[in-house]
């Protein structure tokens, strides 16, 4: 129930953010650390330091599939309709990420 709650939050904060003069913030209050949070306290109690530091390590690395979801939407919203971009921005994500986890096995695996 709090789960629930706590996104129902952020969706009207979201929402809320969108109306004002300063929409564009809304774009940053979904990359607040909280899964992040939860994965480090859970890896860093139930394994070693190093394992954080390299859970650490392929979160900074996992940025790239992000970056790349934002550069293809935005070049995207010039081209397609609006869910058509956002499908097409999701997919270029999941390849990117596809791509990073393989190379992080064939790296580090």
């Amino acid at each position: 129930m709090l789960k629930a709650a706590l996104g129902a939050v952020v969706v009207l904060l979201l929402a809320a953010l969108s109306k004002t003069r300063n929409y564009y913030i809304a774009g940053l209050v979904p990359l607040f650390p909280t899964f992040a949070l939860i994965a480090h306290y859970i890896v860093g109690k139930g394994r070693s330091v190093e394992d954080l530091k390299t859970t650490i390590v392929f979160g900074m690395w996992s940025i790239i599939p992000y970056f790349i979801y934002l550069a293809v939407l935005y070049v995207m919203l010039d081209r397609l309709r609006l869910e058509l971009s956002l499908a097409v921005a999701v997919l270029a994500w999941l390849i990117a990420a596809t791509v990073l986890v393989s190379l992080w096995l064939r790296l580090h695996g």
